[in-house]
């Protein structure tokens, strides 16, 4: 994933200079006549809902090791999680470790000032470790219905801490609300309203079995983007926006052949750095 990160903005930066020669010389803020494409990369601190997270495997192999039939079907109620924004570490490690924002997108005509983006934040699930909450169903054909203490050794640690990647399709509005007499400054509204698939890479420890699973498609999210856009000389922007997302995992992959399933709200702070240009 990080590799095609990499070379998605190199050919993207690359195309957008060799393009832009021309018509960036007698391009401004106001007067604009084509579309503008734009692209852009940022962070995030996100923070989650309570869920509760539906494990399921009903496998009957046999495992004397293991305490016998590796079968289960539970679910913990009220689970807690936060993210891991690595925000301290951006000058000293790889740029795709912290919680990551990246768009691409592209605005129609600037008399409307409506656009069409990609959109993918890269948040980190961390569920935490040692709360105590209530756990019901069966376990090794044992059932179990009470309060327990979530032990991430002998019993539970979960994480979508590659990611749990949300990936959207967003309609654009942009209004803008101030704009400078040299017309090199530009402050914007702009609100975004999407959909689409979640991609997590889990990390599970269950039992006392550890597993970093794959990259997948687990389910889908939904949110709206609202925040300010501002535009300097003509071709770079900061972006802020605040972020309400509902992602449901139907599909989250765990120990052998086990699933599990949750589904939360979160609330992010973005801020990304772009660059446009006219097409």
């Amino acid at each position: 994933m990080k590799r095609i990160v990499y070379l998605t903005f190199l050919f993207l930066l690359t195309f957008s200079f060799a393009k832009s020669q021309d018509s960036l010389l007698h391009l401004t803020p106001t007067k604009r006549t084509k579309g503008t494409f734009y692209l852009s990369w940022g962070y995030n601190r996100c923070w989650f809902s309570k869920s509760d997270i539906h494990f399921k495997n009903t496998t009957t192999e046999f495992d004397a090791s293991k305490g016998g039939v590796q079968s289960y079907d539970f679910t913990i109620y009220d689970v807690t999680a936060r993210d891991r924004p690595g925000i301290k570490d951006i000058f000293r490690t790889d740029l795709t470790i912290p919680q990551y924002n990246y768009r691409i997108g592209y605005f129609f005509n600037n008399k409307y000032d409506l656009g069409i983006e990609i959109n993918f934040d890269h948040t980190k699930y961390i569920m935490e470790d040692f709360q105590t909450r209530r756990v019901e169903g069966t376990i090794r054909g044992q059932a179990i219905d009470q309060d327990t203490l979530i032990d991430p050794k002998t019993f539970l640690h979960f994480e979508h801490s590659d990611g749990a990647n949300f990936l959207m399709l967003n309609f654009v509005k942009r209004q803008k609300l101030f704009t400078s007499k040299n017309n090199k400054h530009l402050i914007s509204g702009v609100a975004k309203l999407g959909a689409g698939p979640v991609i997590p890479r889990t990390e599970v420890t269950l039992f006392g079995e550890n597993l970093n699973n794959k990259f997948h498609v687990a389910g889908y999210c939904a949110g709206l983007e609202v925040g300010f856009r501002y535009e300097a000389f003509k071709h770079i922007y900061l972006e802020y926006t605040a972020k309400g997302t509902f992602a449901n995992y139907t599909d989250v992959l765990v120990i052998g052949e086990g699933k599990a399933y949750h589904h939360f709200w979160t609330f992010e702070n973005i801020l990304v750095l772009g660059y446009q240009f006219s097409l």
